[in-house]
């Protein structure tokens, strides 16, 4: 396989692949339902892992997704596969109580149900969705009132920033979460659904793909070119950031389509930063990063 199509870094391939096989659909709950006995809880979400510990349940997590880095503590934590990969043997001899998995992972519920260890079923939405997850978590884990004052801070939050950019023009905006680096290949783009679009929107600014109804959209240069946008942020996990040194010639890469208004206007931004692209509680702190990109005179 040649270079270039080993670009796209295991985490944005990773995303990539999880915002393509999620449906945006709230989450539900199997068995057993009851919040006693959650003494063990193993993530392999990490929006829901930076939950659990935003809720105070984070001195109860055993184990976490090979994914997760935040909060600092879990990087001390046995990690036992992801989306992909969950490492069910090892799963299974932490003993949890709880295990929190992505919807898409009917075979593991089916071993974890038969051990008789209980789920918590997460499924990508919007944004609503992450405050519908933090009080159905809360409940699942006896922890209700700090997750409802978690929820109703990140509402809140979100709300400060639609009043603060509500009068500004909307910029049309291409929010891409993955590329082939050094080259506008395999370029993936925000669709008009999800908490990605939800972010922007809030931010202030107008998806270019928003009539496009799925979380991601695989863009090529000509799509690009029609859609003409005013912006374009590059946006990923931190630690898939560019190397140093490579920032400019990155830059460079997006001159070939010099004739749409992002490019000309020198309005191409990178954003390495995990509160933009997990959807757990610093979205607050990810979609004021957005709105700071598209709207930096409101933020003097």
């Amino acid at each position: 396989m040649a270079a270039h199509q080993k670009a796209l870094t295991r985490p944005v391939a990773a995303l990539a692949a999880l915002l393509a096989v999620l449906a945006a659909a709230p989450h539900r709950q199997t068995a057993p339902a009851a919040a006693r006995g959650v003494a063990r809880i193993i993530s392999l979400v990490p929006a829901v892992t930076e939950m659990i510990y935003e809720i105070g349940a984070g001195p109860r997590v055993v184990a976490v997704s090979s994914y997760d880095t935040y909060p600092p503590e879990v990087k001390r934590l046995p990690n036992v596969g992801a989306l992909l990969d969950p490492n069910v043997e090892r799963i299974l001899s932490l003993k949890p109580d709880l295990v929190v998995v992505y919807g898409s992972q009917t075979d593991l519920k089916q071993q974890l149900a038969r051990a008789g260890i209980g789920v918590f079923d997460y499924r990508h939405a919007g944004l609503g969705g992450v405050t519908a997850t933090v009080r159905a978590l809360g409940a699942r884990t006896g922890d209700a009132a700090r997750a409802e004052d978690l929820a109703a801070r990140i509402d809140r939050g979100i709300e400060a920033i639609r009043r603060k950019v509500h009068d500004r023009p909307k910029p049309r905006t291409l929010l891409v979460f993955g590329r082939e680096r050094m080259a506008l290949r395999g370029i993936y783009a925000s669709g008009g659904t999800g908490f990605m679009d939800d972010m922007l929107t809030a931010a202030g600014g107008a998806n270019v793909f928003a009539e496009v109804k799925m979380e991601a959209v695989q863009a090529s240069t000509e799509q690009i070119l029609a859609k003409r946008p005013d912006v374009i942020v590059e946006t990923r996990a931190a630690n898939s950031a560019f190397a140093v040194g490579e920032r400019d010639a990155e830059l460079n890469v997006w001159k070939v389509l010099g004739a749409i208004p992002a490019v000309r206007s020198n309005r191409v931004y990178f954003l390495f930063d995990d509160r933009i692209v997990i959807p757990g509680p610093r979205v607050v702190e990810g979609t004021e990063a957005l709105a700071r990109t598209l709207h930096p005179d409101v933020f003097k």
